[in-house]
Parts: structure tokens; sequence; C-alpha cells
């Protein structure tokens, strides 16, 4: 069977018990991501950086396609979890990188006055695979050499 799109498990995560996504319902549009392994996410204070929550995944898909990483609709309300950069962008080539493998992970923000506790299993958000477009001048020829936040590098 020909690759198209799909998760597998990243380097270093191969004996981690780790789940691939799945989507719950026939009609839905994302797939459910879960947590790697237990994280504590402090409450927000000014200045502080946002936390990464691991997935043990990466994700490969077709040449004009994008993974959005999305939040789960109850973060913000039942645990006070905002995703740091509102949503997530998984390009084509961050799979495979050297860095990291093309690890996913979510960056979030605690805006409850106390800490936020995850556990390995806990569903933190979804992933949904999107065709894209490029305009008629496009002349994009970089490659990437690096994982997480590489893309101007």
């Amino acid at each position: 069977m020909e690759k198209v799109r799909g998760f597998e498990v990243a380097k270093g995560f191969e004996d981690k018990n780790i789940n691939l996504p799945v989507r719950k319902t026939k009609y839905s549009a994302g797939y459910d991501i879960e947590a790697a392994e237990d994280t504590i996410i402090p409450a927000f204070k000014r200045g502080m950086k946002p936390t990464l929550i691991k997935t043990g995944i990466k994700a490969y898909m077709a040449d004009d396609e994008v993974l959005i990483l999305a939040n789960r609709s109850s973060n913000p309300g039942k645990k006070g979890l905002i995703l740091a950069n509102s949503i997530g962008v998984i390009d084509k080539d961050y799979y495979g990188n050297p860095d990291n493998d093309g690890h996913i992970m979510f960056a979030f923000y605690n805006i409850k006055d106390e800490d936020v506790e995850i556990k390995k299993g806990d569903c933190i958000g979804q992933a949904i695979f999107q065709k894209y477009l490029t305009v008629d001048n496009d002349i994009a020829q970089g490659e990437r050499t690096g994982g997480f936040g590489s893309t101007n590098k």
C-alpha cells in the first residue's frame, strides 16, 4: 500500500506505548491526539514561555497538504489551556527532519490560577489534514534543515 498521509511513532518513542491519532466518529474532521507523557502546565505568569506537550508522533502527507493542530474545544473552559500560537502548522517537510524526526508538540499556556496536570494518554488536541494552494508566481526553493520553529533558520 502506498503511503499518502498518516501518523507514525517518532524516533525515541518506540517503546513508550504511543497511541496513533484516531477520529472518534465518522464525520469528525480531526484526529484526536494524546499526550506522550505526564506534564505539568504551570499557571501563567507574565514573560513565561509556553509549555510544550510531547505527543510522540509524526505525520507524513502529500506535497500539497498541511496538518493543522487545533485545541480541544473543552480545553480553555475546563482546563484553562490555550494554544500559544492559536493553531499549529505542520508542513510536509517537518516529517523526518534531522533535529527531532518531525515530532509533533502542542504549545500551551495555562490561564488558570493553578497548575494543570496532563497525564500520558490524555487527549490534548486534534489534527486536521488539509490541501493548500500556492500563487502563480510562487518561487519557494528552500529546504528545511531543522525541527520545531526552524522554518526561517
